[in-house]
């Protein structure tokens, strides 16, 4: 077993399925133990029985209350945080017209807040330790805007503002902070969303799902374990000089 991050207590979001899981997979393979979190406690239980080092912890991002909690007890069941992956998101599409108040609000307690929270309670235990690494899970529409989700393009934008902000304020020091933009990815999300543009555009799902293959430079869907990939660089002992950076993982130039 690799034992490079042997003592160290990672926390995922949104780490029950898709991205988050394999990288909460990766840490624990690692030597981390890892705290998984997410609104769906049973699909948290049956990842943490089938992976040694995963621990469920229930939790909703976008509530403070339960994530001030939620990191409380992950940091007295485990020590303190010093691997914060704020992964925990949603993709939905809405073009400014349909888009209500209600509907923006979600999209940014979720994606946006969501994130500040979790890293909020996970800093003291960085500080503390004097170590710490950050991740953002953006998207490639954070870094471009994407045609019909100006909701979820500037919620996935935000995060890539705050990671950048956060870079600058501990620079110097060893906590880094980086962001993860990953192209269309072959989760749970994309079979949502297949079904979501076949509707709205009146095509079939597999005009739908091609629509997002093709958005992908290389013209295939993006694996979760090569977004893991990128993430164990960032987390690895030679990552003290990765630091306010933007990974594009998407097949190419966006």
């Amino acid at each position: 077993m690799d034992t490079q991050l042997q003592g160290r207590h990672a926390l995922v979001t949104g780490g029950g399925t898709g991205i988050g899981l394999a990288i909460a997979q990766m840490l624990a393979g690692r030597g981390a133990q890892v705290t998984i979190t997410g609104r769906r406690a049973d699909v948290l239980t049956e990842a943490a029985a089938a992976t040694p080092g995963l621990h469920a912890l229930a939790m909703d991002v976008a509530d403070e209350a339960s994530v001030v909690e939620g990191t409380a007890k992950a940091v007295a069941a485990r020590g303190p945080v010093t691997i914060c992956v704020a992964n925990a998101g949603i993709a939905e599409g809405k073009s400014m017209a349909k888009m209500d108040l209600a509907f923006w609000r979600k999209m940014m307690a979720i994606n946006l807040d969501g994130a500040y929270l979790t890293v909020r309670e996970c800093l003291p235990g960085m500080l503390a330790e004097g170590w710490g690494r950050t991740l953002f899970v953006s998207s490639i529409a954070g870094i471009k805007g994407l045609k019909g989700a100006p909701a979820y393009t500037a919620s996935k934008h935000g995060m890539i503002g705050l990671m950048r902000g956060l870079s600058e304020d501990y620079l110097g020091s060893d906590l880094t902070f980086n962001a993860l933009c990953p192209g269309y990815t072959d989760t749970d999300i994309i079979a949502r969303n297949t079904q979501s543009i076949a509707a709205r555009a009146g095509i079939d799902t597999d005009q739908a799902r091609n629509m997002m293959v093709k958005t992908n430079r290389h013209k295939r869907l993006i694996t979760a374990d090569e977004v893991a990939a990128v993430a164990a660089l960032l987390v690895g002992p030679q990552s003290s000089s990765l630091n306010g950076q933007v990974y594009e993982i998407a097949g190419g130039q966006m």
